[in-house]
């Protein structure tokens, strides 16, 4: 597995700070590239969050690419609360990466917050063939924020996995159930028994997530 950092233009001249993880021999001769979107900017989310994640992912085999979305670290521009603005930072990556990585298929990660985020991208760029979702924050409080993001990835027809621990502080099991009720195309659950929100996010899940998204990404 090598790294490398690079800066990608957006497409309203924000800078975006990258990470391209790859996979030292890339036997899946899939020219498929995996996109993951970090947890809420306004939080601290970070794409550190989400390394060990792709690290598994690229000795797994596939390309796996980080960022920075704007107005976090070194990417340039101003962070929103309801994570608008961000969705076109996910979608200049996604083309990017299409344009200059060898890759025709992205598989969209998105954690905590990116999970919405991410959603509201899956249908804009042609090549996302589907979508992760580790800890979507579908509950009542959070969907103040989120929620105008839910429709874009329920009528998505884009195959879906959503991983949730069972004791999601912003989500119940209920509440996930009852929103994926009426999600159109395939959707798949997988809920991690006893696992809380930001234990999802640390590094004790890293080799569970990959795993997950690896068998997801075979599926395609």
């Amino acid at each position: 597995m090598s790294s490398e950092t690079v800066m990608i233009e957006g497409s309203d001249g924000v800078n975006l700070r990258s990470r391209i993880f790859k996979p030292t021999k890339n036997d899946k001769e899939l020219n498929l590239g995996i996109v993951l979107v970090h947890p809420y900017s306004v939080l601290g989310g970070c794409q550190g969050l989400l390394r060990g994640i792709a690290i598994g992912l690229a000795n797994a085999g596939y390309l796996a690419v980080t960022f920075d979305m704007r107005g976090v670290g070194r990417s340039s521009g101003s962070k929103s609360i309801t994570g608008f603005s961000e969705v076109k930072d996910v979608i200049s990556v996604c083309k990017w990466v299409c344009d200059n990585l060898s890759v025709n298929r992205i598989l969209l990660v998105g954690s905590s917050a990116g999970a919405p985020i991410a959603g509201s991208a899956v249908d804009q760029v042609e090549q996302v063939v589907g979508y992760v979702s580790i800890g979507y924050p579908f509950g009542w409080m959070a969907s103040i924020l989120f929620g105008r993001h839910h429709k874009a990835i329920l009528q998505s027809p884009k195959p879906k996995l959503f991983v949730m621990g069972t004791r999601d502080g912003f989500t119940s099991v209920k509440q996930l159930q009852n929103k994926l009720s009426s999600a159109v195309g395939r959707t798949a659950t997988h809920l991690i028994e006893g696992a809380s929100h930001f234990q999802m996010e640390g590094p004790d899940f890293d080799s569970q997530m990959v795993d997950l998204i690896v068998r997801f990404a075979e599926s395609l």
